[in-house]
């Protein structure tokens, strides 16, 4: 999505299509950026079996996509198979209604270009070590690619009734930086956390940040942060929790919100119930 920047855009939109979709042009890659994206994934990988929920190492693992930037042509194929989505490549943020749209048919969009060597440890917007090692793995999950459907099709009606922002906190709470109640304990299930270095392990075992057990209403009202590690984190017992929760109608949720002041990110309510 769009989110929420301050900065010009990054990316070559010029030669895209009427929906947002580019080429990958794969062999445009150059030895640096494929060195660079080993170098991530070595990173993140090695941290994914103490943090990473078990449906994503699983498929991290059957993907085996450390040696290069994969070919989106290549993954499709057995994406398709398993759960009948695709990537489609972009050249970086989308409008919102654009990327519903991509969702609601089972395309998720992945950004062609890659971070600078600077940029290792952080970046401002997503590129293509975020949207596919953080989001590609769990699209072989069926309920979680449901899920990822039907928040599609639920971010086309909120458009109309001018409720994106409500929807983009749960998709920021879930999808981005979901927690999930394992066996094992804690672990992480969004992009956001999957993705970094940093943040990955300070959300299980930080004291710092709140870890809060999911609540629908409660995440579309509350606030988040794009700039810094998040205050507040919300945890869902399974994925069939976020497939249930998106299942109904919220047209009545967006009546109950509107005009009321949302909650700052740490905030703790008496209704809350605390996690980890």
């Amino acid at each position: 999505m769009t989110g929420e920047t301050t900065h010009n855009l990054r990316g070559d939109y010029a030669g895209m299509r009427p929906d947002y979709t580019v080429d990958q042009a794969w062999s445009a890659y150059s030895p640096e950026e494929h060195a660079l994206w080993r170098r991530l994934y070595a990173r993140q990988a090695a941290l994914v079996p103490r943090y990473a929920c078990r449906e994503f190492i699983d498929s991290l693992a059957a993907l085996d996509f450390g040696a290069a930037i994969p070919r989106f042509d290549e993954v499709n194929a057995k994406l398709a198979r398993a759960t009948n989505w695709r990537i489609v490549a972009v050249p970086g943020l989308l409008p919102d209604r654009v990327f519903f749209e991509h969702l609601a048919n089972r395309r998720f969009p992945v950004t062609v270009w890659l971070r600078k060597p600077e940029e290792f440890d952080y970046i401002v917007e997503p590129d293509v070590f975020h949207d596919f090692f953080g989001h590609v793995p769990l699209l072989f999950d069926p309920v979680f690619a449901d899920y990822l459907q039907a928040y599609g099709r639920g971010g086309l009606k909120a458009d109309a009734l001018g409720a994106i922002e409500m929807l983009s906190r749960l998709y920021w709470y879930t999808v981005e930086f979901g927690l999930i109640e394992t066996a094992q304990g804690l672990r992480a299930y969004g992009a956001g956390i999957l993705s970094s270095g940093g943040e990955l392990p300070y959300c299980i075992e930080s004291a710092e940040p709140l870890r809060i057990r999911f609540d629908l209403l409660r995440i579309m009202r509350t606030r988040y942060k794009i700039d810094t590690f998040q205050e507040s984190y919300f945890v869902i017992g399974g994925f069939h929790e976020l497939f249930d929760a998106t299942a109904p109608d919220f047209t009545p949720h967006y009546a109950a919100l509107a005009g009321l002041e949302p909650h700052a990110p740490r905030t703790v309510l008496p209704t809350d119930r605390l996690a980890g």
